[in-house]
C-alpha cells in the first residue's frame, strides 16, 4: 500500500517536472499561427501578439525590440518576448556628378573632381554643378531619387550612400565600367521596420 501511494505521488508530479518553461515553448513557435495556438492554450500567462513600428513606437522596450532579429527570444523582468516576424526595408537618396573614364584621362578626372568639390564647398547648389559637369545625359539634376537595389543605381553607389551620413561628399569608382561619381548624401536613410512580437508572463 505504501509503495502504491509512492507510485501515485510520483506519477502526479511528472507533469510539473516535464512542463516546459516559457522560453522552451517559445523556441518551438515560428509563425503567427503557432503564436495564436500558444495564446489560446496559455491564457493564465496573459500572452499577446504586439506590433512594433520603427519611428512610431519609442518606449525603451520598443527600442530594444527594434534592435532584435527574427527568432530572437529575451526576457525583461518576468515577461518573455519572441520576435515572430520582421518586415524591413531601407531606401537611400543622394545627388551625383557622373564622369566617364572612357572619355577622360585619370588626370582630367582628378582635376575635375577637385573643381567640383571646391564649387560645392563654396555653396553652389549641387543641381547646378551636376548640370554643368555630369556626363550621363540625365536630366534629374543629379538627384538619384529614393531607391534601393542595383536596378536603379550601381551597387557601389548604394554602398557608398549606406556608409555615409547626410551632408557627406564622397567618391565612387566603378573601374570595370569606367564610371566615376562625385556624390553627396542629401537625405537620411528612409528605414521602415515593423515587427510582430509574442509576449507572455513567465520565463
Amino acid at each position: 500500500m505504501k509503495n502504491l501511494l509512492l507510485l501515485i505521488s510520483l506519477c502526479a508530479s511528472l507533469p510539473s517536472i516535464a512542463q516546459l518553461t516559457v522560453r522552451e515553448q517559445f523556441q518551438k513557435i515560428n509563425t503567427v499561427a503557432d503564436a495564436e495556438k500558444y495564446i489560446s492554450a496559455n491564457a493564465n500567462l496573459k500572452p499577446a501578439l504586439m506590433k512594433v513600428v520603427y519611428g512610431k513606437d519609442s518606449t525603451n522596450l520598443d527600442k530594444r525590440l527594434l534592435k532584435q532579429n527574427k527568432g530572437d527570444i529575451f526576457a525583461v523582468g518576468y515577461v518573455t518576448y519572441k520576435v515572430i516576424d520582421v518586415l524591413e526595408s531601407v531606401q537611400y537618396r543622394g545627388s551625383y556628378v557622373f564622369l566617364d573614364r572612357g572619355t577622360l584621362s585619370n588626370r582630367e578626372i582628378d582635376s575635375l573632381s577637385k573643381v567640383i568639390v571646391q564649387k560645392l564647398n563654396q555653396g553652389i547648389p549641387f543641381e547646378k554643378v551636376s548640370d554643368e559637369y555630369s556626363m550621363d545625359g540625365n536630366n534629374t539634376q543629379g538627384d538619384t531619387g529614393w531607391f534601393f537595389g542595383e536596378e536603379t543605381v550601381p551597387r557601389e553607389l548604394q554602398e557608398g550612400l549606406k556608409k555615409h551620413v547626410k551632408g557627406d561628399i564622397f567618391f565612387v569608382d566603378v573601374p570595370e565600367r569606367q564610371w566615376y561619381y562625385i556624390v553627396k548624401k542629401t537625405y537620411d536613410d528612409d528605414l521602415k521596420k515593423e515587427m510582430t512580437v509574442l509576449k507572455s508572463n513567465g520565463r
